[in-house]
Order: C-alpha cells, then structure tokens, then sequence
C-alpha cells in the first residue's frame, strides 16, 4: 500500500481533506461514495482562498483521508459552482448522498455551518461533483 507522502510525491498537485466533522460523519461519508451513492460535495465558500483550503478546479486530483489521516479515496473533481444558501436544489441535495431531500439537507447543513464559522441565508457555498479515480482501501 502506497503511504500519504508517496501519493503526494506522485500527485503535487492534490489536496488532501477529510469528509465531514466527525469520525462517524467521515466514516459514513466514506461509505457512501464507495457505494456509488454520492458523487458531489458541498462547503461554505469562506473555507477557501489565502492561508485556508484551495477551491477545487476541474480535472485536479485530491486525496480524501480516512479520520485517522490514512489515504482512503483520490476524487477527481468534474465540475465545481458556487451557489448561495437559497440557490440549492433537490438535484444537487440527492447527489450528495446523504440526505432524504432538501428540506433534510438544509437542516443538516445548517447546524453544519453553525458549528463551522457560521450560516447566513445569503451566504456562498462551493458545490463539486467528483469521481473516484482511486479507492485506497481496495488495493
């Protein structure tokens, strides 16, 4: 199995990250996309930009790390946008996976962004959808 450091040497473009705030959050979240069930993530913009997280870019590679800082999942990135709170729709909500419809996700992620630096009604979230490219726990 190929350690963190030798996929960093072989991808110096990708981010490393994990899912969700928990390790059960991460856990499930994991799953999930192992599963096929979800194929888009979604964090409030103001995570990203000088000293915090990249924005995501079409075709770049990323490393999703397990709770503990394993390598799980590599995820190419096929298309990213950003929407306000408002602009969320069922599409996108049903290809995240995780929740039975929008009014659910906006529940979720609503105490999400409370917890994570704050939820406005007006504020910007970066929307991706990604493939898998590699599972790192299938090797």
């Amino acid at each position: 199995m190929q350690t963190l450091q030798q996929i960093i040497d072989a991808n110096p473009e990708a981010e490393t990250f994990r899912f969700g705030d928990s390790r059960a959050s991460c856990d499930a979240i994991l799953a999930l996309i192992r599963a096929g069930k979800k194929t888009a993530t979604c964090e409030a913009a103001h995570h990203y930009g000088p000293g915090k997280d990249t924005w995501p870019e079409v075709g770049r590679r990323d490393v999703a790390l397990d709770w503990d800082g394993n390598p799980a999942l590599m995820i190419e990135t096929v298309a990213v946008e950003t929407r306000r709170w408002s602009q969320m729709d069922a599409e996108f909500v049903a290809a995240q996976g995780e929740f039975r419809d929008l009014a659910d996700w906006q529940a979720q992620y609503r105490a999400y962004f409370d917890r994570s630096g704050g939820w406005s009604a007006e504020m910007k979230i970066m929307c991706e959808r990604f493939r898998v490219v590699v599972d790192y726990a299938a090797r």
